[in-house]
């Protein structure tokens, strides 16, 4: 069995591209988790982390979470950059030019990993033939090389077995993969109105407070949208 860290001690580890931070709360859910889910019945004996960082966090609906989300998720480069369908603008992974912020996580109760794929999937995707799709996991599954080795590093630094998070592309102008820039979003939700707008605003000031990027600063300036997340 590992040693737990000292209580009052925060882990940070530092090279030219990640940064890794575990707190003693997610060192002892890890534990706590380990042993729930080796003694439940109809759970995976894998301990399966999802990351969030937008809606996921507030309104995980049906998913299977055990408990609260953490705030000591991976750093990932994350932005405002995908204008949902209903007209959102939402958070999703960007290229690696983009400045990192700190995702939230959670334990997912869940059979095995293929589960636990589908049931976020459902959650984030449920138009689709195959939801488990827009999923991305680690290990052994994300072709994104860069994130799946910022979380494979803070997942082993945990000793989570697995890890699943949304892996929907930027989208602007009705193009997939289109970026927009941070002014073409502030004009964007400026020229939004009525229910569009109010879920629109829901949406951004509810994000989790460490969702602090560069676009989310563009908008709370440009608008006084600021933040009412309580984490």
């Amino acid at each position: 069995m590992s040693v737990l860290p000292e209580l009052n001690q925060k882990s940070l580890r530092r090279d030219s591209s990640e940064l890794f931070l575990h707190d003693s709360r997610s060192w002892f859910l890890v534990f706590e988790t380990r042993l729930a889910v080796t003694s439940g019945v109809g759970v995976s004996a894998m301990l399966i982390a999802c990351l969030g960082w937008g809606s996921l966090v507030w309104d995980s609906r049906d998913l299977p979470v055990r408990g609260s989300w953490f705030t000591d998720g991976p750093f990932l480069p994350i932005e405002f950059a995908r204008k949902s369908s209903d007209g959102r603008m939402t958070l999703v992974i960007m290229p690696t030019t983009f400045p990192l912020v700190r995702s939230l996580w959670t334990p997912i109760s869940a059979v095995n990993l293929a589960a636990a794929r589908k049931a976020l999937g459902t959650r984030e995707c449920p138009g689709l033939v195959k939801p488990e799709t827009c999923v991305d996991y680690w290990c052994h599954g994300s072709r994104n090389r860069y994130v799946a080795r910022q979380i494979g590093r803070w997942a082993r630094g945990l000793q989570v077995d697995a890890v699943i998070w949304t892996n929907l592309p930027p989208r602007f102008g009705g193009e997939d993969k289109t970026i927009p820039s941070a002014k073409e979003v502030v004009t964007y939700l400026r020229g939004l109105s009525g229910q569009d707008r109010e879920q629109a605003k829901h949406y951004i000031r509810m994000a989790p407070k460490q969702i602090d990027t560069n676009y989310r600063r563009a908008i709370e300036n440009a608008l006084r949208w600021s933040c009412l997340s309580p984490i």
